[in-house]
């Protein structure tokens, strides 16, 4: 079997010598037209410290693969920074981010006949569109995660400074103190370092398959993620010569075994959304109710931030992932017979794995932090196609009171920092789902504002858009429908009594039913759709939330 299934037809022959002519004047040889053509997709930029090193870690893949027999080639793909844009209307482009860079991934591999690729992602949105575009290609790929940064010599983190600004706002700290936080939290490259969003698709990513044992946990700078580089190139030559694809490592057991990895870590919400647009991308069938049923079986373990009090660069240091994934797979939890990126089963990968020697950041399985998932999935008159609610169980499971709405994160946040949220409010902000932001910006703003107050447990919070891996406290997001699709969320009133029932997965407008449809008969959507651009074409052609706000 050819190790050159697609790049054979770019540059064999002398009908492709004006082929040949280009690729040698950016540094090909005779022999390398002769060998496996690698991508690898570089997501670096200096534009956030998640991605501040990664051209530097693909320029170590490329030696790599050039010394393992494949030509690796090295091209570039988008990022954006959440950290950066949060609670403006940049964070509009976040989520739209994912699609570009899938689209981009799939444009340059396939536009140039590679015969594999190598992604290297840093940050929550880049990951899961390095994967989509791997499914959508489906040829041999491999993910390497840039890594996590460690905390600061305070124990502080990005997220720490936001809710610093809730305890500004209250007077609890001055500015210099505030400003102490935004100088100390974050120092050198790497992705926000608990639990958050990007920790979270690393190591479902791992779990999935389709990165190295190991890669999901290591520190952005260390001997380990160069050498998870260096082993890339080997890792994509051995997949090359067995045929060895996405397809046939992204199958439904594996995203169940991903499903379960974050459910066990205390995961964030989002992977809910990027694991079933990458499932769908792959041609497995996957929906919210899977989420559920994996839920009931598989406890929350970690006791990892934001909820927790641990870091990833710590779980790291006491072993990574891999010592949980096969405690989960002991129990029966983990699907073993899934092929991964090694070529070797995640049974085989997991089988010399020594436990951790301590309980203090996984716990025991007989004394988990929770019994249950904290990834809820709502369903009712205000979620009719379903919510995703974020609930550890500290806030409580269930939570009633009176509605505060409003119609922009703005308007949300203005509203907290002032001081007007009372304890037994539930916010509801709306008009930010993936059509109606459009982009479905993530509320790390409000959430930490309301963490910084002290109102973590007195008061709910609802959205039509999504949370940060960051946030905690008593959350609900993704509701679908969303309100520019005239959803219910979209004639909540000031003062309307709202039920979130973790227990019994409802979320529930409490408005008798000839008030709603009163309601919705004079409704009209006060929001105005761009016209032109990016944010016009996803908002004409993103799917509901609860799809995983695909595009395809």
């Amino acid at each position: 079997m050819s190790l050159r299934k697609y790049s054979k037809e770019l540059v064999d022959g002398p009908n492709q010598a004006a082929s040949r002519s280009m690729l040698r004047g950016v540094g090909f040889t005779t022999e390398d037209f002769s060998k496996p053509f690698v991508g690898i997709a570089s997501t670096g930029a200096k534009v956030t410290p998640c991605n501040m090193h990664i051209n530097k870690l693909s320029e170590v893949v490329e030696s790599s693969v050039n010394s393992s027999g494949g030509k690796g080639i090295l091209f570039n793909t988008i990022t954006v920074s959440d950290g950066i844009s949060m609670g403006t209307q940049g964070m509009k482009y976040s989520l739209i981010s994912r699609e570009v860079i899938a689209d981009s991934i799939e444009t340059v591999v396939g536009c140039l006949a590679y015969d594999g690729l190598i992604a290297i992602g840093g940050c929550d949105k880049n990951m899961p569109g390095c994967l989509i575009g791997m499914a959508r290609l489906n040829r041999p790929s491999i993910f390497i995660y840039g890594g996590s940064i460690k905390p600061s010599d305070e124990n502080t983190d990005y997220v720490t400074v936001l809710e610093k600004v809730g305890e500004f706002s209250k007077g609890k700290i001055d500015e210099e103190k505030l400003i102490h936080y935004e100088k100390v939290s974050v120092e050198g490259p790497g992705s926000c370092g608990g639990m958050y969003t990007a920790n979270t698709m690393a190591s479902s990513i791992e779990a999935l398959g389709m990165s190295l044992p190991g890669s999901s946990s290591q520190d952005a700078v260390s001997d380990s993620k160069n050498q998870d580089c260096i082993n890339a190139g080997n890792a994509i030559m051995n997949l090359l010569e067995k045929d060895i694809k996405p397809s046939d490592i992204m199958t439904r057991e594996a995203f169940e075994n991903a499903i379960t990895v974050v459910i066990a870590l205390g995961g964030s919400t989002n992977a809910v959304l990027h694991l079933l647009a990458i499932a769908y991308s792959i041609g497995v069938e996957l929906c919210l109710d899977d989420f559920t049923k994996i839920g009931k079986r598989t406890p929350v373990l970690a006791n990892l931030k934001p909820f927790g009090d641990h870091y990833m660069s710590e779980l790291n240091a006491n072993g990574g992932i891999q010592p949980m994934m096969k405690t989960l797979l002991e129990k029966g939890l983990l699907h073993g017979e899934c092929i991964t990126v090694t070529g070797k089963t995640l049974s085989e990968n997991l089988e010399n794995v020594q436990p951790y020697k301590n309980n203090i950041i996984i716990k025991d399985f007989d004394e988990p932090i929770k019994e249950d998932s904290h990834l809820r999935i709502l369903y009712g008159n205000l979620a009719k196609e379903g919510a995703v609610a974020k609930i550890t169980g500290k806030e409580g499971t269930s939570f009633e009171g009176k509605a505060r709405v409003f119609n922009s994160e703005e308007d949300g946040v203005k509203a907290i920092l002032s001081n007007s949220i009372k304890a037994g409010d539930v916010i509801v902000i709306r008009y930010e789902g993936p059509k109606g932001g459009p982009g479905m910006r993530e509320m790390l703003k409000p959430t930490s504002a309301i963490m910084g107050l002290g109102l973590g447990e007195k008061v709910a919070f609802i959205t039509d858009g999504r949370f940060s891996g960051g946030t905690h406290g008593f959350v609900v997001g993704h509701i679908s429908p969303e309100a520019a699709d005239g959803g219910l969320i979209a004639i909540v009133e000031d003062g309307d009594q709202i039920l979130i029932d973790a227990e019994n997965d409802q979320l529930i407008l409490k408005v008798n039913d000839d008030e709603i449809e009163e309601r919705k008969s004079n409704w009209k959507n006060p929001i105005k759709k761009p016209k032109k651009g990016v944010l016009a074409k996803y908002a004409k052609n993103v799917k509901s939330a609860s799809l995983g706000a695909i595009t395809d």
